[in-house]
């Protein structure tokens, strides 16, 4: 709940473009199954409460490194394929993620940025997390308390 809010309040003073990707850490794939799950889950009830369809709003997992195959598709490659295939404007979101990091705030928000940008694209748009949001102080104190 508390992230449908923060993509509602960014698209308040952004307006909201025709894309929405979500980026969540990415893992090896071998074991990571059920993670990759979880994953297209939130993604899932999270477009419903957006009232999203189905070709607005896409999956894909960052910070890859090693030889291993790690889950697909990648947010930065992704991005370069939508750029090139005429996509102007894009949100990306990152849900796995309750606080702007380097994994968000350069890896997503600088260099897959540049990435998309240089492609052919014209807005990226990097929703922030959680971070100070009410909601998230909220629950955070009532975890807390409790």
């Amino acid at each position: 709940m508390h992230l449908l809010s923060n993509v509602r309040r960014h698209w308040q003073r952004h307006g909201d473009g025709p894309m929405l990707v979500m980026s969540f850490h990415g893992l090896p794939r071998r074991g990571a199954e059920a993670y990759a799950a979880q994953c297209r889950t939130t993604a899932t009830l999270l477009a419903d409460r957006l009232r999203l369809n189905e070709g607005a709003w896409r999956v894909t997992f960052q910070s890859r490194f090693g030889f291993a195959e790690w889950l697909q598709p990648y947010t930065q490659p992704t991005l370069v394929a939508m750029a090139k295939a005429g996509a102007k404007r894009v949100d990306v979101v990152c849900p796995g993620f309750v606080s702007d990091c380097l994994e968000t705030l350069e890896e997503i928000g600088i260099t897959a940025r540049e990435a998309f940008l240089a492609a052919g694209g014209r807005e990226f748009h990097l929703v922030p997390c959680l971070n100070e949001s009410p909601e998230w102080i909220a629950a955070l104190e009532r975890l807390a308390l409790a």
